[in-house]
C-alpha cells in the first residue's frame, strides 16, 4: 500500500486532471477554480496579489497547477482536504456531469495506487483501517529520523522481522517480540523527562492514559515479554502455556504499535488518521483585514473575475 495522494502526486496529471479536460464542454476557467481550491494546501502560501494574477489567467493557472509537487503542499491532510473541495468547485463550474466524471477518476486513482481511503458520495475522502495502521508505521519512521536511539531499535525491529524469512523459528519469532519492545522502550524515553529504563517503569511514568485500564494493559504486554523464556530472559516459566509461534509475532506487533502514540507525543493521532482538516480551523488561511473586506463585499451569486478569485480567502 503507498499509502497517501502525496507520495503520487506527480500522477495526477495524467490519471485525473487530463482526462477530466478530455470532453467537449469543459469551462475554459477550470484550472482556475481547481488551483484556487488547492492553494490553501501548498505550504507557502502566495501573496494576494499572487494568487490572484495566477487564477484569474486559464493559462497560468494550468501551468501552476501541473508545475506543483510534493514537497509544495503543506500535508497529506491539506492535500486531502484539495481533492475533497475540489468536487465542490467542479460542481459550481460544471454541474453532475463534470463532478460524477471526477469522482469516478479519483476512485480509479485511489484503487490504481492502492492509497489508503474510501471513497463515498458526494465526495468524502475516508480513512481506512489498514491505511492507519500504515500511516503510523510510517510516523515511527519520520521520528526515527529525529532521534538516534529510536533509529536503531527500528532498525533492529525491522532487521528481525525480515529474518523470518529465513525461517519462522522460535527464537526468531522471539526475537521479533524482544526488539519490538525495545523499540517501544527508545519511543517512551525520547522526550528525556523519563529518567528510567525498562518499558513497566516508563508506562507507569506517563500520566496521558485515558484510564488505568489501558495502561495496565500494556504492562500485561511487557510482563509477557519479560517472563516468557528465550524473550527477555532465559529462566524458565511456571505462566508459559505453550511455545511462541508466529500467531504472537503478528499479534504483539500490531498491539504493541498501536501502544506508540501513547508513548511519544511528535506522533500525530491526526496525521496518522488522515483525512482533510476542518476547512475552518488549520485549513482556513489568515485572512488580512483588507481582503476581508473585500471578500464580504462578493455577492452569493457566483461572481467572476478578480473578486472572485479573492473570495477564495473567506469561503466558510
Amino acid at each position: 500500500m503507498r499509502g497517501e495522494f502525496i507520495g503520487v502526486w506527480s500522477e495526477t496529471w495524467r490519471e485525473i486532471w487530463l482526462p477530466l479536460i478530455d470532453h467537449e464542454g469543459v469551462p475554459e476557467d477550470i484550472f482556475c477554480e481547481l488551483y484556487r481550491a488547492l492553494a490553501p494546501a501548498l505550504r507557502k502560501q502566495p501573496s494576494v496579489e499572487a494568487l490572484a494574477d495566477i487564477i484569474d489567467s486559464p493559462v497560468q493557472s494550468r501551468e501552476a497547477l501541473e508545475k506543483s509537487g510534493a514537497n509544495d503542499f503543506a500535508g497529506e491532510r491539506a492535500l486531502v482536504g484539495f481533492f475533497e473541495s475540489a468536487h465542490d468547485e467542479l460542481e459550481e463550474l460544471g454541474g453532475d456531469e463534470l463532478t460524477n466524471r471526477y469522482f469516478n477518476l479519483l476512485a480509479a486513482f485511489i484503487d490504481k495506487f492502492s492509497l489508503r481511503y474510501d471513497l463515498r458520495r458526494p465526495c468524502a475522502l475516508c480513512p481506512t483501517l489498514p491505511g492507519m495502521f500504515t500511516s503510523l508505521v510510517r510516523e515511527l519512521d519520520s521520528l526515527s529520523t529525529t532521534d538516534q536511539n529510536i533509529a536503531k531499535r527500528l532498525r533492529d525491529f525491522k532487521e528481525a522481522v525480515q529474518d523470518l524469512r529465513l525461517g519462522q523459528t522460535e527464537g526468531r519469532v522471539a526475537n521479533c517480540v524482544m526488539k519490538q519492545v525495545m523499540l517501544l522502550e527508545a519511543v517512551a524515553a525520547a522526550s528525556g523527562k523519563l529518567k528510567s529504563t525498562d518499558l513497566a517503569a516508563l508506562c507507569k511514568a506517563i500520566d496521558q492514559w485515558p484510564h488505568p485500564a489501558v495502561r495496565q494493559s500494556l504492562l500485561s504486554l511487557y510482563g509477557f515479554a519479560s517472563d516468557f523464556p528465550g524473550v527477555r530472559h532465559g529462566t524458565p516459566s511456571d505462566g508459559m502455556k505453550r511455545d511462541i509461534d508466529m500467531r504472537d509475532m503478528v499479534a504483539m506487533s500490531i498491539l504493541l504499535t498501536g501502544f506508540t502514540p501513547y508513548l511519544e507525543s511528535r506522533l500525530s493521532p491526526e496525521a496518522i488518521f488522515g483525512g482533510s482538516a476542518h476547512p475552518t480551523t488549520s485549513m482556513a488561511p489568515v485572512v488580512p483585514l483588507t481582503v476581508a473586506a473585500v471578500s464580504a463585499s462578493v455577492p452569493a451569486a457566483r461572481p467572476t473575475g478578480l473578486l472572485s478569485r479573492l473570495a477564495f480567502w473567506r469561503r466558510e
